[in-house]
């Protein structure tokens, strides 16, 4: 699913130089539910944010599902990100004046899909989660555990090959956050590859394998 060869990323800040990935090797195979650990400022994020297609290495070479994503055209990496990479943040990143309903429908709309087919992979998506009841509910009126929801149903809509989530659980209390989890847990045992960044070992130890960060290089995976 990810291979990552040499990858190293360094930001200039002003006339400095700031080394924030150092030469990571990595591979992650399809179906794996894989966690990423490190303290602050390790370069955990900015790895998700490559993986993601969100950054681009200074060095190194990625490829997703054995096709190289190194050299492709920021159009080009927009396309594979909206098709085969589905994202969960801590934030939930929900528009306040739309509908989980519509939440859910937009990246299929960005793709170009007709409405009827989007709303109906949406419905779906969202009774997946488990939210059946609350599609037609703006995030004011639902809790944090039911907005995260709409996060992965939105995530998910688009039937990715992967999903990232930078600190899923971290807006949540301990109850809400095992929830999401749980979650986690069944849509990788259907077969989605998932990829999480979290600080807290109990979230950790959902993940089949996890890789420590520390400072821009893999300390054990």
């Amino acid at each position: 699913m990810i291979t990552l060869h040499a990858i190293t990323k360094t930001y200039l800040l002003g006339s400095q130089e700031l080394h924030v990935l150092k030469g990571i090797s990595l591979t992650i195979h399809s179906g794996e539910f894989v966690a990423i650990m490190g303290p602050s400022g390790s370069g955990k994020s900015t790895l998700m944010n490559i993986i993601g297609l969100l950054d681009t290495p200074t060095t190194g070479t990625y490829a997703l599902e054995g096709k190289s994503v190194s050299g492709l055209s920021e159009k080009d990496q927009a396309h594979v990100r909206s098709r085969r990479i589905g994202f969960v943040f801590q934030a939930f990143n929900l528009l306040q004046r739309m509908n989980a309903l519509h939440q859910v429908m937009q990246p299929l709309l960005y793709q170009g899909a007709n409405r009827q087919e989007a709303q109906k992979r949406a419905e779906d998506s969202l009774t997946a989660v488990g939210l059946a009841d609350r599609m037609h509910h703006l995030p004011n009126e639902l809790s944090g555990g039911q907005r995260q929801r709409v996060a992965i149903a939105r995530a998910l809509v688009t039937h990715p090959a992967l999903m990232l989530a930078d600190e899923p659980t971290g807006a949540l209390d301990s109850h809400t956050g095992g929830e999401i989890m749980a979650l986690l847990d069944q849509l990788n045992a259907r077969g989605v590859t998932i990829v999480i960044v979290t600080h807290e070992q109990h979230i950790a130890e959902h993940a089949k394998r996890t890789i420590h960060i520390l400072d821009g290089l893999i300390h054990t995976q």
